[in-house]
């Protein structure tokens, strides 16, 4: 019987209040975050970690002093090792914090798979997410001497279950809203404008993301709007900003419900930011109901989708979208496809 390796990609985050700064560190010393040269990033990354670290810390003292993202990448693994069944292994594979991509390399190639798929477990492509994990996998693989056919997963941004999986969980939130007085927040992970302006493809996947699930749901004139939460720095980042937006729904009179369109794990930037900061950011608004939809986690349609791609891709070694092919526009010139192509993805 063949083995497939599936290493599954994710952020990561500190597991215990002592990794917060290293887990910082790791974050803003990636080129893909910060470009500047090696040893002047090096640096800055050190800085920012520690003026950070205190207020990172309290944050993820509300949710029990570490991120559940571990947790949750490997309930996700779990489940998607069951749908593929028999010949197939799923690995976590964290960018920022352990397990990471020198440690899982070691480990697939201990197992000895006859091929590899790579499935970022970002739905909508970015060179700052999806790219950079692929790109520091490439680097493991080769020092772990892993020369086994590889097939990667750039991105599924409207993947018919994945789709499904959101309007099902959007459905049940709208139940608990006033008869048409709700407005839906699709929010995704912010990013600064030039990141986009360079041709990044994460905005126009997500807005794809938001209208495609719209779409499943068929509610008739039905109040929606992507948003954009998380900004630091002083950078101008694409918007609108999602605490805006709620401001506006409590103007307006308006219910909330708010889905995270880009994650599908909850973590800090969801049992903090939506689940208590938003909530007050909406109760000060005068916002009457605030309701959030929860991560897609555990999912069965998204497990099934993921499986989906899973066997799609191991067919045929080298990069995929969700179709086979390029999704996005021309204007997109750093689309996971083009990224491959001039090197710089998997």
């Amino acid at each position: 019987m063949s083995r497939t390796a599936v290493v599954l990609f994710n952020l990561g985050g500190p597991d215990r209040p002592e990794a917060v700064r290293p887990f910082l560190f790791n974050l803003f010393n990636d080129p893909a975050i910060i470009g500047l040269p090696g040893f002047v990033r090096t640096y800055l990354a050190g800085v920012i970690a520690a003026r950070r670290e205190r207020e990172a810390k309290a944050i993820y003292a509300r949710i029990g002093g570490r991120s559940p993202i571990l947790d949750e990448t490997w309930a996700q693994a779990h489940a998607l090792q069951a749908a593929l069944g028999e010949g197939h292994r799923v690995l976590p594979c964290m960018r920022y914090w352990h397990p990471m991509s020198d440690e899982v390399a070691g480990q697939v190639a201990d197992w000895r798979p006859d091929r590899i798929v790579l499935l970022p477990l970002y739905p909508q492509y970015s060179t700052t997410t999806s790219a950079s994990s692929l790109r520091d996998w490439r680097r493991a693989a080769r020092q772990a001497g892993l020369a086994v056919p590889t097939a990667a997963v750039c991105c599924y941004p409207a993947m018919p279950g994945l789709v499904a999986a959101h309007a099902e969980a959007l459905r049940a939130a709208l139940a608990r809203t006033r008869p048409g007085k709700a407005r839906v927040l699709f929010s995704a992970h912010g990013l600064p404008e030039k990141v986009i302006a360079r041709g990044d493809p994460y905005q126009w996947q997500v807005e794809r993301t938001a209208a495609a699930v719209v779409e499943a749901l068929g509610v008739p004139d039905l109040d929606w709007v992507v948003c954009y939460q998380s900004r630091v720095g002083p950078l101008k980042w694409i918007g609108p900003p999602t605490e805006a937006e709620i401001a506006r729904a409590g103007q307006d009179g308006r219910d909330v419900v708010l889905t995270p369109i880009a994650f599908v794990s909850e973590h800090s930037e969801t049992l903090v930011e939506l689940d208590i900061t938003y909530a007050e950011t909406a109760k000060a608004a005068g916002v009457a109901t605030y309701v959030r939809v929860p991560a897609l986690g555990t999912a069965p349609a998204f497990i099934a989708a993921l499986a989906d791609l899973v066997r799609a891709a191991r067919a045929e070694p080298g990069v995929r979208s969700a179709s086979g092919g390029r999704l996005c526009p021309a204007a997109c010139r750093r689309c996971g496809l083009a990224e491959v192509t001039a090197g710089a993805g998997a």
